[in-house]
């Protein structure tokens, strides 16, 4: 019987993990260090970026006799003292996970990664509340490989932190993860409800603004196919008409607005580019390359995404929202369902530039902040600021140190 293209791939790539593996069972012959604790962001892609970040801060602050590892494709992305960064290589990234006693990631491990018996694994992941679906929660758009990368970092997992009943109930279908889960809130929502006063004043001056600038970010999603595929999107046409955004910004809110891009990190870890060039009318900021999504959207006066889960992180600290759909239909044909009927969420949302200055127009503060207090006590959210304290509470308890 032929195999189909897929069958055929499957079997590739399980032949190489299989390989590849065996650089992680040669390592065992290390003993664990009981003070290792190795870091990884979006396979690497990243740098000192999201929960993982915090965590790591949070460690620094306690104490100086760990071995903080972080793993990361470019070595001249920047890391504090304390911070151990290893070009990630498969040879190092075997050596360093498997002799670390904690693993902290916040997306999946590769195929051919294996954990030894002992070790701890906290997976973070890098989003909370999600409007796009994940795992078979995408229906036929989930495929077979990805499902089977997911199956197998999944059956690693010892604790899943989660901000909220609502990450509880959707684990099993979207992580494919039944195991233990601990309600800490988001790590990376520490600072924005911490620090955010410091964040907006920081930004303003990096990029030589005036203090009273307002800003607006814009922040689309991941799209595409799976984050293994070739991209040459046309983004250019997909942007929003800033020069319109802007001025509806300004007659709602008052004040001299300027615009903040965000590309997604998978984007921007191929070099893919907007496309976009300054107006004389506005300024955009390119911060694509700024390692913290935290720090940038905690400067934020205003977040416009699509179907991104930042939209939730910025609501945690009442920040308005709103949701420029332009591609709702073909997005969903491609992704799968959303995870929510839009009209449900307190995001307003446009499908074209015309209903999206309408939504501004109209936006009430109060029963924003109303609705958004309501829907996250349905949810029962947690996010106090303290998830780096309690998560780092548990490292500490498991490593008895």
């Amino acid at each position: 019987m032929k195999l189909s293209k897929e069958d055929r791939y499957i079997r590739r790539r399980l032949r190489q993990a299989r390989k590849q593996a065996r650089e992680f069972y040669y390592c065992r012959k290390y003993p664990i260090n009981p003070k290792k604790i190795v870091f990884t962001t979006i396979e690497g892609t990243t740098g000192f970026s999201c929960n993982p970040k915090y965590i790591a801060l949070e460690l620094l602050r306690r104490r100086q006799d760990l071995d903080l590892v972080w793993l990361v494709d470019d070595m001249s992305k920047g890391f504090p003292p304390g911070i151990r960064k290893v070009k990630n290589t498969l040879k190092n990234r075997a050596y360093e996970l498997s002799t670390a006693a904690v693993w902290v990631d916040n997306s999946r491990k590769q195929l051919e990664c294996r954990k030894r018996p002992g070790q701890f694994y906290i997976q973070t992941w890098h989003a909370s509340i999600a409007i796009k679906p994940i795992g078979l929660q995408r229906g036929a758009s989930f495929s077979r490989m990805a499902r089977l990368v997911t199956e197998h970092d999944s059956r690693m997992i010892d604790l899943l932190v989660t901000n909220s009943k609502w990450v509880e109930d959707h684990a099993a279908l979207g992580m494919l993860y039944g195991g233990k889960m601990l309600r800490t809130g988001s790590a990376r929502v520490d600072v924005l409800i911490n620090d955010r006063e410091k964040l907006r004043k920081s930004f303003r001056k990096k990029y030589g603004l005036e203090e009273d600038t307002k800003l607006v970010m814009y922040a689309p999603t991941f799209r595409s196919g799976s984050q293994g595929t070739a991209r040459n999107p046309k983004l250019q046409n997909h942007m929003p008409d800033f020069d319109t955004l802007i001025k509806a910004l300004e007659k709602k809110f008052c004040g001299s607005w300027k615009v903040v891009l965000r590309l997604h990190p998978q984007l921007t870890a191929r070099k893919i580019t907007t496309g976009e060039t300054n107006n004389n009318n506005y300024l955009i900021i390119d911060a694509s390359k700024e390692d913290d999504m935290c720090e940038v959207l905690g400067a934020a006066d205003v977040l416009v995404t699509d179907y991104s889960a930042m939209a939730f992180d910025a609501a945690y600290i009442n920040m308005p929202v709103f949701l420029y759909v332009y591609d709702l239909n073909d997005y969903t044909k491609e992704r799968g369902s959303l995870m929510w009927d839009l009209q449900t969420l307190p995001f307003p949302y446009g499908e074209n530039m015309d209903d999206l200055v309408r939504r501004i127009e109209l936006f009430d503060n109060d029963k924003y902040s109303e609705t958004v207090a309501e829907l996250f006590n349905e949810l029962e959210v947690k996010e106090d600021g303290n998830a780096s304290r309690d998560i780092v509470n548990v490292i500490e308890n498991r490593m008895g140190i």
